[in-house]
């Protein structure tokens, strides 16, 4: 099995966000934990989709199900309740993703004649 990435704790502070749990309308999810920890796998390792391991399941069924949850906001709904603690006591910003204006390292000098 590859490794984990959620503790016991973690996974109760978001299960209860997800779809397909008892009460919920439709299908209910089969493992909707394994399924967490396969996009995060493939979220550490930036491995395309077909690279998933198998102990996840079907590469295909998976990111089908990632898209849905995207385009319900399923996702963006876990972030927010885990952004709630964030306190920002440190950041850090690498200069590979922080971008200039295109012009901005061509710029042709004025000089004062």
């Amino acid at each position: 099995m590859a490794r984990k990435c959620l503790r016991d704790d973690q996974w109760r502070r978001i299960e209860h966000w997800l779809p397909g749990k008892q009460g919920d309308p439709g299908r209910s999810a089969v493992d909707n934990r394994l399924f967490v920890e396969a996009v995060l796998w493939i979220a550490r390792t930036g491995a395309p989709w077909r690279d998933l391991p198998p102990e996840f399941g079907p590469w295909n069924s998976v990111y089908k199900r990632f898209s849905r949850w995207e385009t319900k906001g399923v996702w963006h709904r876990v972030f927010e309740e885990l952004a709630q603690d964030a306190d920002f006591e440190e950041l850090y910003l690498d200069s590979t993703v922080v971008r200039a204006q295109q012009h901005a390292a061509g710029v042709v000098k004025k000089r004062s004649a």
